[in-house]
């Protein structure tokens, strides 16, 4: 039997989840979720333009299917899945995200307004010139570091030599393991202005480098109204910043004005677009205002167009105010500027962030020009052999032509070797004796062509050795000098700023807190109403005299309340929801109305309302309450006078719920009953006043598997007072009064 060396190692379970788990938060921050402040790139971003890079779907050559590109991505370089991969080269596409898109992309790959890009089967995409010229320009010089892939069966870039501070153009965001970034986009000029004032003064402050950089430009426009927090903001790394959207208007035919909307806030991109029409479609319908006469939404490929036509009437400035206070138009886009540094995640100023790609172009370009010097210096030698070779052509074509073999003539090329080789005279032997080429000279000699020989080739030679000569001297002054690189740098910049700046989109400004005039509602007495299904609406009383036969067959709650009031409903689960009237829709008898949870925390699907009563009216009366179980008790209407809401209205014990809630006057009774049949009616003085955290006491006792079905509460000055129940009629006022927690009497 062989014997296992392996060992059982004892560990506490907290250490190894508490490494195993920051194990898997640094792999998440460092991999997945934060981009590099050299490129400004996540990992996957990054795979996708080298994958197009060395695919060849270069900005000058046809598209090719995103299926295509996906699939070879996640192949060689992410093996995360198909969705997250075509999801980063969608966002890469799409211009009202990003400030330049880095991938120029065919077909459909999504709207402003939320629209999903088509199936990658279907879309097109290749390299965006910015991409190629701007990111991926130079990888075959040696100036990033490559790793293995996933199965070390590939080499990918670990950053790709980014010419521009990408992270602050393109902005970022991100979700990692207790941390997240959200970096605005810039206008490309603007940042490489700041860029170049930086490299040629160090020293160079936050509000400085802002003489350039203005703020966020946004690719949908709009407003920057907090000018005056942007350089704490910039130079801490993080905050918020107030956006609005860009509000015009233009006359309509009758006098109307139409409020045009045609900039955006960056964070209503896609579904805010169509919630924002739906706010003030409700706030149109709740009454908030009276001044909408129509909605609609213009939008196409040349850009946003919101159309929101105005009564003549209208006072434009306060409505414009009401969109900034009631709904998106006005809001905020919090900055964080997170991103990996030194192999770490770390939050920058906008200083820092353009430090640390200065820093990096300066290295791309030592490690740049290093290659090309060597790459010169070769060349030299080369061009020097071919030279000096040229001079004494009589004596190497003879060597040639005396040789046996190559490594013969090498040897005699490069060392003076002239034993075994035929020479015409005793002169070209101790001349051939004095020859030392390199070994690379000797290799290029040999591989002349004779055509090389033509004297304007000569003269070709000696021009390119001169060309050879000066790059060498500028590459070594770039190298050896700063100012020479730095300048170097400042023209490459330069020269993308003129390629791709555009003007900017965004504005920044102080603006004025808006201020907007509430118009007070004019208190009028309406009708609640709520069908069967949930829906409700308020009507006047003339609506309801006009059609009150209707009214009462098809509404389940019929309540006289004011528009300015709140209505109570109570539960079976024993919770009071609270609903402001000013947030139901008013108007027809034939409008559907909204449905109740979208105007309270009600939810039909776990409760079902028993009573509804305005709220004013509750705070001065009684409120009897009996449940499932007979416990019964009344509560003070002032308990009920809260702002929240949904609050518990009653205790309730397990398996039980409220069966009655209902007004209590002195001079009434209660009449409770059970399943089984049993009926008790008792007098109101003998129910006792209990706060609305109390359970209550039992009003009747109950046999075993009974419950109270049902409870009514009667006037004892009425005379007759006759109810249904389990298909019988009831008259009450002949039923004696018995004690509380009495059995009742059984129905025949």
């Amino acid at each position: 039997m062989q014997q296992s060396n392996d060992r059982i190692l004892k560990t506490e379970y907290s250490e190894v989840m508490q490494k195993n788990y920051i194990d898997y938060a640094m792999s998440v921050i460092i991999s997945r979720a934060l981009p590099d402040v050299r490129d400004g790139l996540k990992p996957v971003q990054r795979r996708v333009l080298y994958d197009m890079y060395e695919l060849g779907v270069r900005y000058d050559r046809p598209h090719r299917k995103s299926a295509r590109i996906v699939g070879d991505t996640m192949g060689k370089y992410h093996p995360h899945g198909d969705s997250s991969i075509y999801d980063a080269l969608v966002v890469m596409t799409q211009d009202f995200k990003k400030g330049i898109p880095l991938v120029d992309g065919h077909g459909n790959f999504g709207n402003i307004e939320g629209d999903g890009a088509a199936a990658m089967r279907y879309t097109e995409a290749r390299l965006a010139r910015i991409s190629q010229e701007g990111l991926l320009a130079d990888l075959d010089k040696d100036v990033v570091d490559f790793m293995p892939n996933f199965d070390e069966t590939e080499k990918e870039p670990s950053v790709l030599p980014a010419r521009f501070p990408n992270l602050l153009v393109n902005g970022s965001e991100g979700i990692a393991v207790g941390m997240a970034t959200k970096i605005p986009p810039h206008n490309v000029g603007e940042v490489i202005d700041a860029t170049i004032a930086y490299i040629k003064d160090e020293s160079i402050t936050t509000a400085g480098l802002m003489k350039y950089v203005k703020g966020p430009d946004f690719p949908t426009g709009g407003i920057v109204t907090n000018k005056d927090e942007l350089l704490q903001i910039y130079e801490s790394g993080s905050g918020k910043v107030k956006i609005r959207g860009r509000v015009t208007t233009e006359n309509a035919k009758g006098g109307h004005v139409l409020l045009v909307i045609n900039e955006i806030p960056y964070t209503m991109i896609g579904a805010g677009i169509s919630k924002f029409l739906a706010d003030v479609a409700a706030l149109a319908e709740s009454r908030k205002t009276t001044d909408v006469v129509d909605i609609s939404n213009q939008s196409s490929k040349e850009g946003i167009r919101i159309v929101i036509e105005l009564k003549k009437d209208a006072d434009v400035e306060n409505f414009t105010n009401m969109l900034y206070k009631k709904t998106k138009l006005e809001d905020t886009f919090g900055i964080n500027m997170l991103a990996i540094a030194d192999g770490r995640p770390e939050t920058m100023g906008l200083k820092d962030i353009i430090k640390h790609n200065v820093a990096f172009q300066f290295e791309l370009n030592r490690r740049k020009y290093t290659n090309l010097l060597a790459k010169e210096r070769e060349k030299k030698e080369v061009q020097e052999g071919l030279i000096k070779a040229c001079n004494v052509i009589d004596l190497i074509i003879e060597i040639l032509r005396g040789s046996k073999d190559r490594p013969q003539a090498k040897a005699c090329l490069v060392e003076g070797v002239t034993e075994g080789i035929n020479f015409k005279s005793k002169e070209s032997k101790i001349m051939a004796g004095m020859l030392h080429f390199t070994e690379r000279q000797a290799d290029a000699i040999l591989e002349l062509r004779l055509y090389r020989l033509i004297g304007l080739e000569i003269e070709a030679l000696n021009r390119e050795y001169e060309q050879t000569t000066a790059n060498i001297y500028r590459y070594e002054d770039i190298l050896d000098r700063r100012e020479s690189m730095a300048q170097v740098i400042i023209d490459d910049l330069q020269a993308m700023k003129k390629t791709y700046a555009v003007p900017r989109k965004t504005s920044i400004e102080n603006a004025e807190e808006v201020v907007y005039e509430e118009k007070k509602m004019e208190e009028m007495d309406v009708i609640f109403l709520m069908d069967r299904f949930g829906y409700c609406k308020t009507i006047d009383q003339a609506t309801l005299d006009r059609n009150r036969e209707a009214v009462e067959s098809e509404n389940a709650w019929i309540v006289e309340c004011k528009n300015t009031g709140k209505l109570c409903a109570f539960t079976n689960k024993g919770n009071l929801h609270t609903i402001k009237v000013a947030d139901l829709p008013h108007g027809r008898f034939r409008d559907k109305g909204i449905p109740i949870d979208n105007v309270s925390n009600y939810s039909s699907a776990q409760e079902d309302i028993i009573c509804v009563l305005p709220q004013a009216e509750v705070s001065t009366l009684r409120l009897l309450f009996v449940t499932k179980q007979a416990m019964i008790k009344y509560c003070t209407g002032d308990e009920f006078d809260v702002a929240k809401r949904m609050v518990a209205a009653t205790k309730l014990a397990d398996d039980d719920e409220v069966v009655k809630v209902d007004i209590l006057y002195d001079q009434s009774y209660v009449a409770m009953f059970t399943h089984k049949g049993y009926l008790l009616k008792i007098d109101a003085l003998e129910v006792p006043m209990k706060k609305k955290a109390a359970v209550g006491v039992r009003g009747m006792k109950l046999e075993k598997d009974d419950y109270v079905e049902m409870a009514v509460v009667g006037s004892t000055h009425v005379e007759r007072n006759v109810v249904e129940f389990h298909e019988k009629k009831i008259d009450l006022a002949l039923i004696r009064a018995q004690k509380r927690d009495a059995k009742g009497t059984k129905l025949k």
